[in-house]
């Protein structure tokens, strides 16, 4: 039944590769009745024109405000009844909850006023900018945006346009109001899904990393629509219109020539020539790349079994066709450092990639059609610094994998504090399988033991210590289990109470050999206590605590050759449980929660 399901799933793809050669290379949706409008034209002609490109919802916009307390500016949908005595009861209740709200519609005397600037009457003159929402209440939307900023937006944004060059997707780079970021805009021949057009941005973005891995993960996160679906009750998010007159008087929102980075100098007449992208060319590359998995750059974070939250469809290394290097420097201290200096693009986000899955609370949000604002798309646990990428630890069998796979030879310096040697022997007796897990984690430097609560987890880690005699820090996150711990360590060790260190708010006795500490007592402000780095193995209890921050800073910054976690919930209701075994290594052995139960 599974060959016949992947036999059609080839075919499927075939067909649409037959498809793909058979489509235009380029989609031309010009707008002909437009074509000829340029500066000189008449107002009504240019806000035809405008209104043709950027459309959003119609029955509301949003205008910018400014705070006369704090002088701070933000954006907020027009109503009619706003501040109304007996109606508005703002602040008590939210305009998007608000029973009585009246928006006022998105039209030609918006658009007229965004683009002078101002807003005038007989009694007064105001400035006015105007921002609209691209998701409309079908989950469609009209264009997508890609929001570029910092210091490197140009060149990210100029790399995003080649790609979609290369793709034969039509884009154009807008200077942001402030002048410190940009907006690539992309248009529709007719409204489309969101999640279509979102699934193209996300596409784009992801083969642009190929080329230009320095482009953060929160790219992804800065797209309008910035979700699939509606929320409840919302408007979703917003984006200022471009050439509103006062920021278009200092060269801001502005449409520019990406290789230039200058502002075109008839902007009506270069919004005359956007072409719209059509739609089924579109959905036919969506549709492709989603057979393929190439639409975001990170390890899917599903699991039909939460016993199992370990197990992932494998690796995808695709062809890297610019010559790769023959060998690549490498050190593990307390993360892998890995000398990027001459690996092309696509190896360093390849590499990068292994440090990244997709954030579950993003599409649990916007499947219950909530706000996903501040839940990024990605989560990672790389860093870049200087010449070298980090990625933590864990990730090592992952990155020799990899490197495998494209014949590339690791040159590693081990730099991992061996620790110092302690008497330790062990006094019990494993049972059988207590056995075979405690040997399949001494054949590695770092692993995760899944297993229930009665299976003896704390003494196979004791006879670990046993086994490789060197000091080791364990760490826990309440002080019941640092308690638990202490009388194992004596009855199954056979050391005196009083040799083993105890670290926590109340105890500070630390000797060094075998201590016991809080996860609270070890982290300090902006990182973790030095003596962290003194021991050659960490132990970490309940580990899969460690995707709080606290806990992955205190692991991630230790430079113990031995890392071990224990864990009888591996699986974290949050899917963050990909940073415990980046941060640990792997599963080296899990033992099924229903055999257990079966065999008690």
């Amino acid at each position: 039944m599974q060959l016949l399901d992947r036999l059609k799933e080839i075919e499927h793809i075939l067909e649409g590769m037959r498809a793909e050669r058979k489509s235009p290379v380029r989609q031309n949706a010009e707008i002909p009745e437009l074509k000829g409008v340029n500066k000189y034209s008449p107002v009504e002609e240019k806000i035809k024109l405008f209104k043709n490109l950027f459309q959003g919802r119609q029955d509301v916009f949003a205008r910018q405000f400014e705070s006369a307390k704090t002088g701070k500016s933000g954006y907020q949908p027009v109503c009619e009844n706003e501040w109304k005595a007996g109606v508005c009861e703002k602040p008590k209740v939210k305009c998007a909850f608000c029973s009585h709200r009246k928006f006022v519609p998105y039209g030609d005397s918006v658009i007229e006023k965004h683009l002078r600037g101002v807003e005038q009457s007989s009694s007064f003159s105001r400035p006015f900018v105007a921002g609209i929402y691209p998701l409309l209440n079908d989950d469609c939307c009209n264009f997508l945006a890609v929001d570029f900023d910092e210091q490197t937006w140009l060149d990210d944004a100029r790399a995003f346009i080649a790609t979609c060059e290369k793709e034969n997707i039509f884009a154009y780079l807008e200077r942001s109001r402030s002048g410190d970021g940009g907006h690539v805009w992309i248009f529709f021949e007719d409204k489309i899904k969101a999640k279509v057009a979102r699934d193209l941005g996300t596409l784009l973005l992801t083969k642009t990393l190929d080329a230009r891995p320095e482009i953060k993960l929160a790219s992804f996160d800065r797209f309008f629509p910035n979700q699939d679906y509606m929320p409840k009750g919302g408007l979703g998010n917003l984006i200022a219109l471009p050439l509103q007159k006062k920021a278009r008087e200092k060269n801001h929102s502005v449409f520019i020539d990406p290789t230039t980075s200058n502002a075109y100098e008839d902007q009506w007449a270069f919004l005359a020539s956007m072409k719209k992208n059509a739609n089924a060319f579109v959905e036919q590359k969506v549709s492709l790349a989603g057979l393929h998995h190439e639409i975001l750059p990170a390890y899917e974070n599903e699991t039909s079994d939460e016993d199992v939250p370990w197990q992932s469809r494998r690796a995808d290394f695709p062809k890297i066709e610019v010559p790769l290097p023959s060998k690549i420097d490498i050190v593990l201290s307390n993360q892998i450092f890995i000398d990027y200096t001459g690996l092309p693009a696509i190896l360093r986000n390849r590499i990068l990639r292994l440090a990244s899955f997709q954030n579950p609370e993003f599409y649990q949000a916007q499947a219950l059609r909530l706000p996903v604002w501040g839940k990024p798309r990605i989560l990672y646990c790389y860093d870049i610094q200087a010449k070298y990428i980090g990625l933590p630890i864990g990730c090592l069998d992952k990155l020799a994998e990899l490197l495998a796979h494209y014949k590339i030879t690791p040159i590693i310096k081990d730099e991992r504090n061996v620790g110092a040697s302690i008497e330790a022997e062990f006094l019990g007796t494993l049972y059988p399988e207590q056995m075979l897990a405690a040997e399949a984690l001494l054949k590695d430097d770092f692993g995760v033991l899944s297993a229930t609560t009665a299976f003896g987890k704390t003494v196979v880690a004791l006879w670990l210590i046993a086994q490789r005699k060197i000091n080791t820090l364990i760490l826990v996150h309440r002080a019941q289990l640092m308690e638990q711990w202490v009388e194992r360590i004596t009855e199954f060790l056979g050391i005196p109470k009083k040799e083993i260190g105890q670290i926590s708010g109340t105890k500070k006795k630390r000797f060094g050999k075998i201590d016991v500490a809080l996860i609270t007592s070890v982290s300090r402000q902006g990182g973790v206590e030095e003596w962290v780095n003194d021991y050659g193995q960490i132990i970490v209890d309940e580990c899969h605590h460690i995707s709080a921050f606290s806990f992955e800073k205190a692991v991630r910054e230790s430079r113990a050759k031995f890392k071990v976690g224990l864990s009888a919930t591996l699986a974290r209701k949050d899917g963050q449980h990909p940073i415990v075994l980046m941060n640990l290594g792997p599963v080296r052995y899990a033992v099924n929660a229903n055999i257990q139960t079966a065999k008690r």
